[in-house]
């Protein structure tokens, strides 16, 4: 990003990624792996119902999939639909990782995807923070 050619509209300075910024896509990104691999081997469970788990390992997967890349595009962005899409995106890590800590005794999948989903949760929040610092 500090050699993006235009200018960022969000500090520090042209192009470059504010340390939340950065914390966050890394964040998503492993997050959104964590909970495609959970919500997977979950499916081969058959002795036991994680349906709910499995829709928010999915469903976090998603906005995670979605929200790193948002956030590392952030020239000539809104910083208010970005930080929206943080918090969303923390909302849904903190909902998929009260549901897999459910499971960590008999899951060691669910233990990896809630520690996952809680650390995409912190960043994302930061991340939603400094967003809204720098203005619309």
């Amino acid at each position: 990003m500090h050699a993006h050619p235009r200018p960022s509209r969000f500090p520090p300075a042209r192009g470059s990624l504010s340390a939340p910024l950065a914390r966050a896509i890394e964040a998503c990104h492993a997050c959104a792996e964590a909970c495609v691999s959970c919500a997977d081997v979950s499916l081969d469970d058959a002795a036991v119902s994680l349906s709910r788990c499995i829709r928010l390992a999915l469903d976090c997967a998603e906005a995670c999939a979605t929200t790193g890349p948002a956030l590392a595009r952030v020239t000539a962005s809104n910083s208010v639909l970005l930080r929206s899409m943080a918090e969303t995106c923390a909302g849904l890590c903190e909902a998929c990782a009260a549901e897999c800590d459910l499971h960590v005794d008999e899951h060691d999948h669910c233990c990896l995807c809630a520690k996952a989903c809680r650390a995409c949760e912190t960043a994302c929040r930061d991340a939603a923070i400094s967003l809204g610092a720098a203005g619309p």
